[in-house]
Parts: structure tokens; sequence; C-alpha cells
């Protein structure tokens, strides 16, 4: 499904007006306190602190490795265990939400549908983000790509991804605390 160009991840800047009236309703600052901010929910923004962990992590290394405070051998497999970690989880995490959760929450609040249907074309423009970068960590493992390559993408993957992350997060969490939703 194509996003018209302003929703696109790529190029919007948060969620537009007319998705954001839940988290108007339940703002940010007001979810750990809620009564149905429950365990399903604080585990899914933990697993979304974990992607932006990795992330920071993977670039913290490649500067390290770019100002010789980490030797190629240290880095390597550190990158490699690293982007496979996050490659594999988010895949996994897309995965059940697009097949079980999103369709439930829809299920619970209809008027939001176009909401989730936003956050699906951000997983398969994510897919896309995903193969770029492991495809730029594998040129660097294997001697055939420069680090500032690899950096360049993953900072943008991180800046995408974080975009995406925040949205979603003000789209699932308001639902689930208006509907009680536990997963």
């Amino acid at each position: 499904m194509t996003q018209p160009s302003e929703l696109s991840l790529h190029t919007r800047a948060g969620l537009p007006p007319a998705l954001r009236a839940l988290v108007e309703e339940f703002p940010r600052d007001g979810w750990e306190r809620h009564v149905h901010f429950n365990g399903m929910v604080q585990f899914w923004m933990e697993r979304h602190m974990m992607f932006r962990r990795l992330v920071d992590i993977m670039q913290a290394d490649l500067q390290a490795l770019e100002g010789q405070n980490m030797a190629f051998d240290t880095y390597a497999p550190r990158l490699s265990r690293l982007g496979s970690t996050l490659l594999n989880e988010l895949h996994g995490h897309h995965h059940i939400e697009d097949t079980h959760y999103f369709p439930e929450l829809i299920r619970l609040d209809t008027s939001i549908e176009r909401a989730f249907d936003l956050l699906e074309s951000d997983h398969q423009a994510m897919d896309e983000l995903l193969h770029g970068m492991a495809e730029g960590a594998n040129a660097v493992l294997n001697g055939g790509g420069s680090a500032m390559a690899f950096q360049e993408r993953l900072t943008h993957f991180s800046s995408l991804l974080d975009r995406h992350l925040t949205d979603e997060e003000e789209i699932v969490v308001p639902v689930v605390l208006k509907t009680g939703f536990a997963g």
C-alpha cells in the first residue's frame, strides 16, 4: 500500500493532525500513570527502546572504529551480532504487530484504521531500509564498503526508525489506554 507523499515514512515529520486525536486525548506524559498501562504495553515499549539502543550502540561502535578507538577485529563480530539481532527482532516485531496486534486494535477502535494502514506501510518501508542497512554492514564486514558510507546509511535508518517508533507509540498506546487491550 502506497501512502501519499506527506504520509510517507521518508518525508513526514510526525503524525498528521487527523491521526493525532487519541494522542491528544491521552498525552504521552500521562501514559505510565494510566490504569491500562499494563504489562503488554510496557513490554512493547521496552522492545522499542531496545531497537533504539541497538542502533545507538551500532553508531557508537562505528564512531569508535572510525576514530581508531576500536580494532576492526573487535568491531566486526559486534556489528554482525548487533546487526543480526536488530534485523531479526524488528522483522519479528513487525510481523506480530501486522498479523496479531494491529487487527485486534482495529477491531476495538475502527475509527483509527487509517493510522494502522500508515504503520503497515511504514513496516514495508522499514523492511527496505533494514535490507539496505544489512547490505551496508555486509560490505564493511567483507572489506568492500567504507565505514563512512555505512555510517550514512545507519544514521538515515536511525532517523526513520525513530520516526516510525514514535508515531507507532502515539497510535498504539492511546488505543490500549482507551480500550484496556491487554494483548
